[in-house]
């Protein structure tokens, strides 16, 4: 029963399956994996990079992705403008994105990570609009989530990287993207029953 830590690169997409249609020329997990019958325990959008889990267990991958059970996941997200104390403040309180209020969170700037791989293609720069950092952490995960927050707070996402996943981070488990490293299932530590 393999646990797999992934590094998801910019642009690839979260299944195993040939796509159709426009995103027919985008790559895959299995671009990047060749390991029989594993499947993601949560995904990643296409425009976002970093970890994810996979396992061929499927008692395990519905315990990790099922929202009771949820780990907490920090995502590092550079924004269009400076994130100031307001914005910051509103993130974590419950947000209302028309669909779903958002539980409260973690949202904290940070310097630019300069550990971080460059992004192909690089992001757009503009020289008259400054970009900041944020490190959010969230116990919850709905589709495209943190860009909706941080559109909300008037922050468009520009870059979106999962730094961690319980206690997996690319800091304890560095990966370039691509990449990926089996971990210990005992390591996960799943809450609930």
């Amino acid at each position: 029963m393999p646990l797999i830590l992934f590094n998801k690169p910019f642009q690839v997409l979260c299944q195993f399956s040939p796509q159709e249609g426009p995103q027919a020329s985008r790559k895959s997990l299995a671009d990047y994996l060749a390991i029989p019958g594993i499947y993601p325990a949560g995904r990643l959008d296409a425009d976002s990079e970093g970890l994810m889990l996979l396992t061929d267990d499927g008692g395990l991958q519905h315990k990790i992705a099922h929202p009771a059970h949820k780990e907490a996941k920090t995502y590092l997200v550079q924004v269009d403008g400076l994130a100031d104390a307001g914005a910051l403040s509103r993130l974590q309180a419950p947000l209302d994105l028309g669909d779903f209020v958002t539980k409260p969170c973690r949202a904290v700037r940070i310097l630019d990570p300069e550990w971080l791989w460059p992004r192909n293609p690089p992001i757009r720069t503009r020289q008259d609009k400054p970009t900041s950092w944020i490190a959010i952490t969230l116990e919850e995960g709905k589709n495209r989530q943190v860009r909706r927050m941080t559109a909300a707070v008037g922050l468009p996402t520009l870059r979106l990287v999962r730094s961690s996943i319980g206690p997996f981070s690319l800091q304890t488990h560095p990966l370039m993207p691509g990449e990926f490293v089996e971990v210990p299932v005992a390591a996960l530590r799943t809450k609930g029953p």
